[in-house]
Protein backbone atom coordinates (compact mmCIF):
# COMPACT_ATOMS: atom_id res chain seq x y z
CA UNK A 1 0.00 0.00 0.00
CA UNK A 2 0.95 3.47 -0.87
CA UNK A 3 1.46 5.95 2.36
CA UNK A 4 1.81 9.09 2.66
CA UNK A 5 1.92 11.63 5.62
CA UNK A 6 -0.95 12.94 7.41
CA UNK A 7 -1.42 14.49 11.01
CA UNK A 8 -3.49 13.68 13.36
CA UNK A 9 -5.27 15.77 16.08
CA UNK A 10 -5.66 13.28 18.61
CA UNK A 11 -7.20 13.61 22.12
CA UNK A 12 -7.21 10.07 23.20
CA UNK A 13 -11.06 10.09 23.03
CA UNK A 14 -13.25 7.38 20.76
CA UNK A 15 -13.77 10.47 18.16
CA UNK A 16 -10.05 10.89 17.73
CA UNK A 17 -8.80 7.08 17.90
CA UNK A 18 -11.97 6.59 15.04
CA UNK A 19 -9.94 8.84 12.86
CA UNK A 20 -6.47 8.24 12.92
CA UNK A 21 -8.05 3.98 12.18
CA UNK A 22 -9.84 5.64 9.45
CA UNK A 23 -6.84 7.39 8.39
CA UNK A 24 -4.51 4.47 8.69
CA UNK A 25 -7.04 2.44 6.45
CA UNK A 26 -6.79 5.04 3.74
CA UNK A 27 -3.47 4.20 3.45
CA UNK A 28 -1.90 7.28 5.45
CA UNK A 29 1.10 7.39 7.65
CA UNK A 30 0.32 8.84 10.70
CA UNK A 31 1.89 11.79 12.71
CA UNK A 32 0.13 12.35 15.78
CA UNK A 33 -0.32 15.49 17.82
CA UNK A 34 -1.95 16.19 21.58
CA UNK A 35 -2.46 19.22 23.10
CA UNK A 36 -1.85 19.94 26.77
CA UNK A 37 -4.10 22.90 26.99
CA UNK A 38 -4.69 22.91 30.59
CA UNK A 39 -7.68 21.13 30.74
CA UNK A 40 -9.03 18.89 33.89
CA UNK A 41 -9.83 15.71 31.98
CA UNK A 42 -5.61 15.29 31.61
CA UNK A 43 -6.46 11.94 31.77
CA UNK A 44 -7.34 11.91 28.29
CA UNK A 45 -3.78 12.56 27.12
CA UNK A 46 -2.28 9.39 28.76
CA UNK A 47 -5.11 7.91 26.88
CA UNK A 48 -3.87 9.39 23.73
CA UNK A 49 -0.61 7.86 24.00
CA UNK A 50 -1.99 4.70 24.49
CA UNK A 51 -4.32 5.02 21.69
CA UNK A 52 -0.86 6.24 19.63
CA UNK A 53 0.64 3.48 20.30
CA UNK A 54 -2.28 1.30 19.06
CA UNK A 55 -2.74 2.81 15.85
CA UNK A 56 1.29 2.80 15.46
CA UNK A 57 2.00 6.10 14.52
CA UNK A 58 5.16 7.69 13.53
CA UNK A 59 5.46 10.28 15.86
CA UNK A 60 3.50 11.26 18.92
CA UNK A 61 4.31 14.93 19.91
CA UNK A 62 2.24 16.88 22.99
CA UNK A 63 2.47 20.29 22.92
CA UNK A 64 1.90 22.11 25.88
CA UNK A 65 -0.36 25.54 25.46
CA UNK A 66 -1.91 26.56 28.53
CA UNK A 67 -5.81 28.14 27.71
CA UNK A 68 -6.93 28.04 31.61
CA UNK A 69 -5.15 31.89 31.62
CA UNK A 70 -7.82 32.63 28.67
CA UNK A 71 -10.46 31.32 31.06
CA UNK A 72 -14.40 31.22 30.37
CA UNK A 73 -14.62 27.27 30.10
CA UNK A 74 -15.47 24.39 32.56
CA UNK A 75 -12.52 22.57 31.06
CA UNK A 76 -9.90 24.83 32.11
CA UNK A 77 -11.32 26.82 35.04
CA UNK A 78 -13.35 26.13 38.47
CA UNK A 79 -16.41 26.43 36.32
CA UNK A 80 -18.97 23.59 37.31
CA UNK A 81 -19.15 20.73 34.24
CA UNK A 82 -22.93 20.51 33.66
CA UNK A 83 -24.08 16.88 35.05
CA UNK A 84 -26.91 15.11 33.34
CA UNK A 85 -28.76 11.78 34.17
CA UNK A 86 -29.59 11.15 30.19
CA UNK A 87 -28.15 12.55 26.97
CA UNK A 88 -31.80 14.03 26.23
CA UNK A 89 -31.24 16.24 29.36
CA UNK A 90 -28.13 17.82 27.52
CA UNK A 91 -28.92 21.71 26.17
CA UNK A 92 -28.23 22.30 23.06
CA UNK A 93 -26.63 25.88 22.91
CA UNK A 94 -23.25 26.51 23.40
CA UNK A 95 -22.03 24.67 26.63
CA UNK A 96 -19.63 26.27 29.28
CA UNK A 97 -17.74 23.08 28.53
CA UNK A 98 -17.01 25.00 25.17
CA UNK A 99 -13.26 26.23 24.83
CA UNK A 100 -12.77 29.38 23.39
CA UNK A 101 -10.93 29.20 20.06
CA UNK A 102 -9.77 25.38 21.11
CA UNK A 103 -10.41 23.72 17.86
CA UNK A 104 -8.26 27.16 15.89
CA UNK A 105 -5.45 26.97 18.40
CA UNK A 106 -4.94 23.09 17.67
CA UNK A 107 -5.17 23.04 13.85
CA UNK A 108 -2.86 25.73 13.96
CA UNK A 109 -0.40 23.70 15.73
CA UNK A 110 -1.26 20.65 13.29
CA UNK A 111 -1.12 22.52 10.35
CA UNK A 112 2.59 24.06 11.42
CA UNK A 113 3.33 20.54 12.27
CA UNK A 114 2.08 19.49 8.96
CA UNK A 115 4.09 22.06 7.07
CA UNK A 116 7.59 20.59 8.60
CA UNK A 117 6.39 17.22 7.88
CA UNK A 118 5.38 17.28 4.31
CA UNK A 119 1.88 16.47 5.40
CA UNK A 120 -0.89 18.16 2.93
CA UNK A 121 -3.54 16.18 4.85
CA UNK A 122 -4.86 16.56 8.42
CA UNK A 123 -7.73 14.55 10.15
CA UNK A 124 -9.73 16.11 12.73
CA UNK A 125 -12.94 13.98 14.93
CA UNK A 126 -15.25 17.21 14.49
CA UNK A 127 -18.92 16.07 14.53
CA UNK A 128 -22.01 17.88 13.60
CA UNK A 129 -24.42 15.61 14.86
CA UNK A 130 -24.30 13.89 18.44
CA UNK A 131 -21.92 16.75 19.93
CA UNK A 132 -22.70 19.18 22.14
CA UNK A 133 -23.26 22.45 20.31
CA UNK A 134 -19.33 23.54 19.63
CA UNK A 135 -19.33 26.49 17.28
CA UNK A 136 -16.04 24.96 16.04
CA UNK A 137 -17.50 21.45 14.93
CA UNK A 138 -19.28 22.75 12.00
CA UNK A 139 -18.63 22.03 8.75
CA UNK A 140 -18.67 25.79 7.45
CA UNK A 141 -16.09 26.21 10.17
CA UNK A 142 -13.44 23.54 9.10
CA UNK A 143 -14.05 24.80 4.53
CA UNK A 144 -13.13 28.26 6.02
CA UNK A 145 -9.84 26.92 7.74
CA UNK A 146 -9.19 24.84 4.86
CA UNK A 147 -8.77 27.49 2.96
CA UNK A 148 -7.36 29.86 5.44
CA UNK A 149 -4.42 26.98 5.67
CA UNK A 150 -3.55 27.26 1.76
CA UNK A 151 -3.68 31.18 2.07
CA UNK A 152 -1.29 31.50 5.46
CA UNK A 153 1.55 28.70 4.73
CA UNK A 154 5.12 28.72 2.69
CA UNK A 155 3.72 25.84 1.55
CA UNK A 156 0.13 26.43 0.49
CA UNK A 157 1.21 29.87 -1.48
CA UNK A 158 4.61 28.17 -3.38
CA UNK A 159 2.03 25.61 -4.11
CA UNK A 160 4.06 22.80 -2.83
CA UNK A 161 1.28 21.12 -0.55
CA UNK A 162 -2.67 21.81 -0.60
CA UNK A 163 -3.57 21.42 2.40
CA UNK A 164 -6.98 19.22 2.97
CA UNK A 165 -8.72 19.02 6.51
CA UNK A 166 -10.24 15.68 6.68
CA UNK A 167 -13.26 15.19 9.01
CA UNK A 168 -14.68 11.90 8.46
CA UNK A 169 -16.84 11.76 11.44
CA UNK A 170 -18.65 15.03 10.87
CA UNK A 171 -22.08 13.76 9.63
CA UNK A 172 -22.03 10.65 11.72
CA UNK A 173 -23.67 9.72 14.90
CA UNK A 174 -21.86 8.72 17.56
CA UNK A 175 -23.20 5.18 17.39
CA UNK A 176 -22.26 5.58 13.30
CA UNK A 177 -18.74 6.09 14.81
CA UNK A 178 -18.92 3.31 17.13
CA UNK A 179 -19.98 0.91 14.63
CA UNK A 180 -17.02 1.95 12.29
CA UNK A 181 -14.14 2.02 14.53
CA UNK A 182 -15.57 -1.19 15.69
CA UNK A 183 -14.86 -2.27 12.24
CA UNK A 184 -11.50 -1.17 12.39
CA UNK A 185 -10.52 -2.55 14.84
CA UNK A 186 -9.93 0.31 17.45
CA UNK A 187 -9.82 -0.45 21.18
CA UNK A 188 -12.48 1.66 22.75
CA UNK A 189 -10.85 0.19 26.40
CA UNK A 190 -7.58 2.65 25.32
CA UNK A 191 -10.14 5.80 25.22
CA UNK A 192 -11.10 8.54 27.98
CA UNK A 193 -14.13 10.82 27.34
CA UNK A 194 -15.24 12.27 30.70
CA UNK A 195 -14.74 16.06 31.31
CA UNK A 196 -14.77 15.57 34.99
CA UNK A 197 -13.18 12.38 36.05
CA UNK A 198 -12.30 11.45 39.69
CA UNK A 199 -8.63 11.73 40.83
CA UNK A 200 -7.82 8.39 39.60
CA UNK A 201 -9.33 9.20 36.34
CA UNK A 202 -12.69 7.02 36.54
CA UNK A 203 -15.27 8.85 34.50
CA UNK A 204 -18.24 10.50 36.14
CA UNK A 205 -21.02 9.13 33.75
CA UNK A 206 -22.79 12.19 34.40
CA UNK A 207 -21.18 15.32 32.04
CA UNK A 208 -21.97 15.85 28.57
CA UNK A 209 -19.22 13.28 27.15
CA UNK A 210 -20.20 10.98 29.26
CA UNK A 211 -23.75 10.79 28.22
CA UNK A 212 -22.98 11.13 24.44
CA UNK A 213 -20.57 8.18 25.18
CA UNK A 214 -23.04 6.28 26.63
CA UNK A 215 -25.81 6.72 23.94
CA UNK A 216 -23.21 5.77 21.32
CA UNK A 217 -22.41 2.55 22.41
CA UNK A 218 -26.25 1.98 23.47
CA UNK A 219 -27.40 2.83 20.26
CA UNK A 220 -24.77 0.88 18.52
CA UNK A 221 -25.23 -2.61 20.65
CA UNK A 222 -22.06 -2.41 21.56
CA UNK A 223 -20.56 -2.57 25.46
CA UNK A 224 -18.42 -0.03 26.49
CA UNK A 225 -15.05 -1.87 27.09
CA UNK A 226 -13.77 1.05 29.37
CA UNK A 227 -16.45 0.28 31.45
CA UNK A 228 -15.62 -3.58 32.30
Amino acid sequence: MNTKNAILLLSGGLDSATVGAIARAEGFELFALSVDYGQRHRFELDAAARVAKHLGVKRHEIVRIDLGKIGASALTTDIAVPKHNTAAEIDRGIPVTYVPARNTVMLSLALAFAETTGAADIFIGVNAVDYSGYPDCRPEYIAAYEQLANLATKAGVEGTLQFKIHTPLIQLTKAQIIQRGTELGVDYSLTHSCYDPSPDGRPCGHCDSCQLRAKGFSEAGVADPALG
